[in-house]
């Protein structure tokens, strides 16, 4: 603010030219609210009103899925930097992110299994299993198994996107890595005193995994709460079928496994 009688410091010549041309930078300019908002398109005839509900769960789900990528790629760099403190900070944003997508999920809770029937309809082929920044984010953290791989190409050609993440090492291969340069196993990591970052850090992408873990369970239990256990998914998928063998999937095994060590008699 400036005091009266005072004028405000000019501004760089760049940016006072930018502002002419550009216009003055507002709330809604500056996060494109005009197209947002234009973005949410029912497509029943006549609208029902639980579309615009459905829509926007779903577009905000990607939005998140795009930071997601975003802090997932900062967390590789960090680890391949060696930068234990930093990996750190960065798994809890990560994390974070993970409880908001989840949370949001708890609002088609209140969408009616017969009413979402009544406009099903026109989604035509689309289906959750189509998102391909989720399918980047499982492959960026550890999805690599034969069966994932098959899924990916039943929808054609694996999305460059997709093809990106599976060309980058498994968050687990990072974690091994690190290791091996601190020269230290995963055992002592847990079983020292000395090595509380890098434990912390284990413990971080454990909690990654189980908080991706719960959205995953959640899905499933939406799912099958709006449509039900036996029926098939949008696209003609296998719906809940195909999401409850996807429960027993693990990003971190080798973290797991060595809890069990410790408790072998």
């Amino acid at each position: 603010m400036t005091g009266k009688g005072h004028k405000p410091a000019s501004a760089p010549a760049s940016a006072a030219g930018s502002r002419k041309s550009d216009g003055e930078v507002t709330y809604p300019s500056y996060l494109a609210l005009d197209e947002l908002l234009q973005l949410q398109r029912p497509r029943s005839t006549p609208e029902h009103p639980d579309e615009l509900l459905f829509i926007i769960v779903h577009q905000a789900s990607e939005l998140w899925f795009k930071l997601i990528l975003h802090e997932l790629n900062a967390l590789i760099s960090l680890i391949e930097a060696r930068d234990t403190l930093g990996a750190l900070t960065s798994v809890r944003r990560v994390n974070a992110l993970v409880r908001i997508v989840t949370g949001q999920l708890s609002a088609l809770e209140t969408l009616p299994p017969q009413r979402f029937a009544q406009f099903r309809a026109y989604l035509g082929t689309s289906s959750g299993s189509q998102s391909v920044q989720f399918r980047a984010i499982e492959a960026m953290s550890g999805m690599r198994d034969p069966h994932f791989l098959q899924v990916l190409k039943q929808h054609g050609e694996i999305a460059p996107l997709v093809k990106k993440a599976l060309a980058k090492p498994t968050l687990q291969q990072l974690f091994d890595d690190l290791l091996n340069a601190e020269g230290v196993t995963l055992e002592e990591v847990y079983a020292g005193q000395n090595q509380r970052p890098l434990q912390m850090l284990a413990e971080g992408l454990l909690e990654y995994e189980q908080g991706f873990a719960m959205w995953r369970f959640l899905h499933v239990q939406l799912v099958e709460r709006i449509i039900g256990p036996a029926t098939s998914g949008t696209g003609g998928t296998l719906g809940s079928k195909y999401l409850q063998k996807t429960l027993s999937q693990r990003f971190f095994p080798k973290l797991w496994e060595v809890r069990s060590k410790f408790f072998k008699g």
